[in-house]
């Protein structure tokens, strides 16, 4: 009897998983800023906590963290606008050099694609004349525009998410407790671990994106690559997304820096010096403090990146290491399942 409970409990595992994910995916639109909400919320717990203690309303301590959130945009709502200006700055020399290093780079593709340029104009402006490129172009325009009103709708509700769960309208501890703890003492200590290694988390991330953006900064100033405010911005950002953001960022900046740097010595040391900042953070210290964090096994971490980079694309690849740190503190809290939680690690 006990031989077919176990069986029919697995056969129910292999049938309700598949389909998890599958709501997961189909209502992503909710299930994102949610789960970023959730982070965020985790976040301010402890700020929240220590309110609660000191006898301070709880809607004090929900605007506090609201005016946090709003410092920290405004904060980088001033890079941007700095990124900007710096963009806007750009001299003539420099808009002339960067369009024949693109004539000569869109020349090949011109003459494969039998596009013949008129006497008063370069192969660049008759690739971009051309109409299949130009509708190709318009249409990248528009979905470029529908990725932008996504962004800003998940940003909303994402902060709205996040005010609901600081006011408590859904403890997620309590929830825990219910649904799979049944223990009000066990579901408080793995929720706090949660909270901690997520705090652990952001930090560590955080740091270290902004390590490497200043480290790309300096070495656009070093080298004289032009934008080197923005280029910081784009590797902090960038090295968000787990594992592919790294390689973007070094990939993109090497590919503007042709622009600027003929092909010698001094651009072979930019691409060394700019993989050097990214192999110090993302090879070798994210790994260790990671590591200590989570004791999460590299080949988990690309499985999981697969995952849920297939699930949720680009929010699912920043959100992957978290969320398989919240799935393995779960499993390791059963003797079924702790098993699973050793192989992760």
């Amino acid at each position: 009897m006990r031989k077919e409970l176990l069986a029919i409990r697995k056969l129910l595992l292999i049938i309700v998983v598949p389909l998890i994910l599958y709501l997961l995916n189909v209502l992503s639109v909710i299930f994102i800023p949610f789960t970023f909400a959730l982070f965020a919320a985790l976040l301010f717990s402890p700020l929240m906590r220590w309110f609660k203690r000191k006898r301070i309303p709880n809607i004090l301590g929900v605007i506090t963290v609201l005016i946090i959130i709003s410092i920290a945009f405004k904060g980088t709502y001033e890079v941007v606008q700095l990124t900007g200006k710096e963009l806007a700055n750009a001299d003539e020399e420099f808009v002339n050099k960067f369009q024949d290093r693109l004539n000569d780079v869109v020349s090949p593709i011109a003459d494969m694609m039998g596009i013949v340029p008129k006497s008063d104009e370069t192969k660049l402006e008759a690739v971009m004349s051309d109409e299949k490129v130009s509708s190709n172009i318009f249409g990248s325009v528009g979905s470029g525009l529908n990725i932008a009103k996504n962004f800003v709708s998940m940003l909303l509700m994402t902060l709205f998410f996040t005010v609901l769960l600081l006011a408590g309208s859904m403890n997620m501890q309590k929830v825990m407790q219910l649904l799979i703890f049944k223990q009000k003492h066990a579901s408080v200590k793995t929720f706090r671990q949660i909270e901690k290694d997520i705090f652990k988390f952001i930090v560590v991330k955080f740091l270290l994106s902004f390590f490497t953006g200043l480290g790309f900064s300096l070495a656009c100033y070093a080298f004289d690559v032009s934008f080197p405010i923005f280029w910081g911005l784009f590797a902090f950002l960038i090295n968000f997304i787990q594992m592919i953001g790294s390689v973007i960022s070094v990939v993109v900046l090497t590919t503007f820096a042709l622009v600027e740097l003929n092909l010698t010595g001094s651009l072979l040391f930019f691409i060394i010096v700019i993989s050097g900042v990214q192999v110090l953070f993302g090879g070798i210290l994210e790994p260790i403090l990671m590591g200590k964090s989570f004791s999460i096994n590299t080949v988990t971490v690309l499985i999981m990146l697969a995952l849920w980079g297939f699930i949720w694309g680009i929010p699912g690849l920043i959100l992957s290491i978290p969320l398989t740190a919240l799935i393995k503190k779960i499993l390791e809290k059963f003797p079924g399942t702790a098993v699973y939680a050793r192989i992760m690690s």
